[in-house]
């Protein structure tokens, strides 16, 4: 696989490289296989209200009903409330089974396909030590995907590992953890084009969106 990463330079919010502009914008940067994209929310540990009470607004300013086609969510909801604001962005919505949410029909693990890659989603907190980059990679390939997103840590990381990418978007309220009071609100877009994504990671910090941008291509 090809993985790199491109400096926050190299793109502006609002702009046809950046995913949360309008779909215009995107169509007219990718040409006419644009019709093939899947922009995909990549979020979760939101931990809403028990560990704060809603998402950042400037986060709710870029993700916008009609944005994205997909949310893969690692869990945390917590609430019927915040479930139904994710289902209000994008009504295709997969989460898995977190530490503390209220419904517990939400599986422990889940696969989907988008394009031609497999996305794996798993909460997180069943892996030990939490994170652990080898665990998770073990649970990539027992889940046979190409794409592995995890959470619990409530810390943004991408990794590249065996071809594979492995990812964890971070809490996209900044709630606390168990080892921090407090975190850094994060969350990713994957613009999938068959076997390629981009992908868009946005932080909040000092009351300011940062934004990076990395490339994934699966090999073969």
């Amino acid at each position: 696989a090809r993985f790199f990463e491109v400096s926050n330079r190299a793109w502006r919010s609002g702009g046809a490289s950046d995913p949360a502009a309008d779909g215009k914008g995107r169509e007219r940067e990718r040409g006419r296989g644009a019709s093939n994209m899947v922009l995909v929310l990549c979020l979760g540990d939101l931990h809403v209200p028990y560990r704060t009470s809603d998402l950042p607004q400037q986060f709710k300013d870029i993700l916008l009903p009609g944005k994205v086609q997909q949310i893969l969510c690692t869990g945390d909801v917590c609430s019927s409330e915040m479930f139904s604001y994710l289902k209000s962005i994008c009504t295709n919505v997969h989460i898995v089974k977190g530490q503390f949410d209220e419904d517990h029909s939400y599986p422990e693990t889940k696969v989907v396909k988008i394009g031609d890659l497999k996305f794996g989603l798993v909460h997180g907190h069943t892996v030990i030590p939490w994170g652990d980059i080898s665990s998770l990679g073990m649970i990539q390939r027992q889940l046979d995907v190409d794409i592995l997103i995890s959470g619990h840590t409530h810390e943004f990381r991408t990794y590249a590992y065996e071809d594979k990418l492995l990812v964890n978007p971070g809490s996209a309220t900044g709630a606390y953890s168990s080892k921090e009071p407090s975190t850094t609100p994060s969350f990713c877009l994957f613009d999938v084009d068959a076997s390629k994504a981009t992908i868009y990671t946005y932080k909040l910090k000092d009351g300011e969106v940062k934004k990076e941008k990395m490339f994934f291509e699966k090999r073969g």
